[in-house]
């Protein structure tokens, strides 16, 4: 018994003293280098969860249910729960500017660099 504790803190020791990669960097390496398509695929999804959470968070930061919201756009409150929806791919930019103007907003569209795993 005292063989494995002195055994588990020396382990303890080099894992403390040992450099540690990121584990984005390790899952990018392993599953996305040289898979362009999977590459594409993750940006996509990326893309479409960000367009999710800034409808669901702009209707939650005014108060409003997906039934309100649904109402002031003359849509019904299964779209907008399909918009709030990470893995639905069917944002248009039509219905973004009908909720934008609908709560006083406007889209606003920004190119940004993408991150390639090395």
């Amino acid at each position: 018994m005292t063989g494995s504790r002195t055994e588990k803190t020396s382990r303890a020791r080099v894992l403390r003293n040992r450099s540690t990669t990121d584990a984005v960097e390790i899952l990018s390496r392993r599953f996305f280098r040289g898979q362009p398509e999977r590459l594409k695929a993750l940006e996509e999804a990326r893309a479409d969860d960000e367009i999710a959470r800034k409808v669901f968070e702009l209707r939650k930061k005014v108060g409003l249910t997906q039934a309100q919201l649904a109402r002031m756009i003359g849509t019904t409150a299964s779209v907008i729960s399909r918009l709030e929806d990470a893995d639905y791919e069917g944002h248009s930019l039509a219905m973004l500017r009908r909720i934008a103007a609908a709560l006083n907003k406007r889209v606003e569209i920004r190119f940004v660099r993408v991150r390639r795993p090395a």
